[in-house]
């Protein structure tokens, strides 16, 4: 194994624990997944969510970060993007008030639904963009973007897995209609306050 990477790859763990398993967009979207729908029903979003950060990885890798500096206004657009979208996810999850989904009423993030989410995750576009360029596994930004995505891969879905479960936990407790429209409100609170950063920056 090169020392280079033997050198990095503690930076590049830690850097992967650390934003996957603290709070974000996607982990507190799992965490009402989980009360709502159940660790197994969460499965697909997990996934999504694993395999989407690692393609937005190797994406960087491959230029995408240059074209980003280059056209400043594609980011601006991205950011909006988001924050449309992260509003529409807030109001489904304050709507939610059963844990009990009848056929066709309600259903957990799709697997391709989660890993495209991933492109307007203002949380996901801040961890791929500082490790490719803070963390160096590989001379090649390439071989680095894929080695980082591995990384994610390997260190992330233990991390957000936990999230989901911590949800199922709470099912039991949650029983009362009334304490799950409570906790799903919270949820979709929260997911409205992960958009601090990005109203700071328009307000500053």
């Amino acid at each position: 194994m090169p020392a280079e990477l033997l050198s990095a790859l503690p930076a590049a763990v830690l850097f992967a624990l650390v934003t996957t398993i603290t709070p974000g967009p996607n982990n507190t979207m799992l965490l009402a997944s989980g009360v709502n729908f159940g660790l197994r029903r969460t499965v697909p979003h997990l996934l999504g969510i694993s395999v989407g950060v690692a393609i937005l990885m190797l994406a960087v890798g491959l230029g995408l970060a240059q074209a980003f500096t280059r056209f400043a206004w594609l980011y601006t657009v991205l950011e909006a993007v988001s924050v449309a979208y992260l509003l529409y996810l807030a109001w489904k999850i304050g709507t939610s008030a059963s844990v009990q989904v009848r056929d066709g009423e309600r259903r957990p993030m799709r697997f391709y639904e989660a890993l495209a989410f991933q492109w307007i995750n203002p949380k996901a576009w801040m961890m791929v963009l500082t490790a490719a360029t803070t963390i160096h596994l590989h001379a090649s930004l390439s071989l680095n973007a894929a080695l980082m995505a591995l990384v994610f891969i390997v260190v992330g879905l233990p991390c957000i897995t936990m999230w989901a479960a911590f949800g199922m936990s709470l099912r039991r407790f949650l029983s009362r209609p009334r304490w799950l429209r409570a906790f799903n409100l919270t949820m979709a609170l929260l997911l409205v306050l992960s958009l601090y950063p990005i109203a700071q920056k328009f307000f500053d």
